[in-house]
């Protein structure tokens, strides 16, 4: 009985220890950062960038490989980094080319203001074009969320 007694104290211990060590280590609280995604459009990727794509989901199945590109809108007024991408993308049949997806990819930074950016996507060879890009949008932080020293 003393045994188990003197393990839930130090349990106890450790607990508080390591609640106040999370409170002066942690970083300040980070809002997310709305991104307004506009003046969507797609191209084929340059043949090095198309090589080897395979399809998302999918076992090893031949892709086509295609550049998103368009506005991104930062009024934040501090810089974003890592700004996840969200979006549609409907085949010519208006059929979902990443099904059940709708994270695209990131963009490393984001300015304040109007910037441009580009998004790599893979999609299956035998679904027909053209696409059709719906519902896009991003968000970040405007600091590294992970926190280097922790890896």
């Amino acid at each position: 009985m003393k045994f188990l007694h003197s393990r839930f104290l130090m349990v106890i211990i450790l607990s508080c220890f390591l609640w106040t060590l999370s409170a002066i280590v942690s970083p300040t609280v980070l809002a997310v950062t709305q991104i307004k995604l506009s003046d969507l459009s797609y191209k084929e990727c340059p043949p090095e960038l198309a090589e080897g794509a395979i399809a998302p989901g999918r076992d090893f199945m031949e892709a086509n490989c295609f550049l998103i590109n368009g506005k991104a809108e930062n009024t934040s007024g501090k810089p974003v980094v890592d700004a996840d991408v969200y979006g549609r993308v409907y085949d010519a049949n208006n059929n979902p080319v990443m099904e059940n997806r709708t994270r695209l990819g990131s963009i490393d930074q984001v300015p304040p203001g109007t910037s441009e950016f580009e998004l790599r996507i893979s999609v299956a060879e035998d679904l027909p074009t053209p696409l059709k890009l719906e519902q896009f949008k991003a968000s970040g932080f405007s600091g590294k969320v992970r926190r280097e020293f922790l890896r």
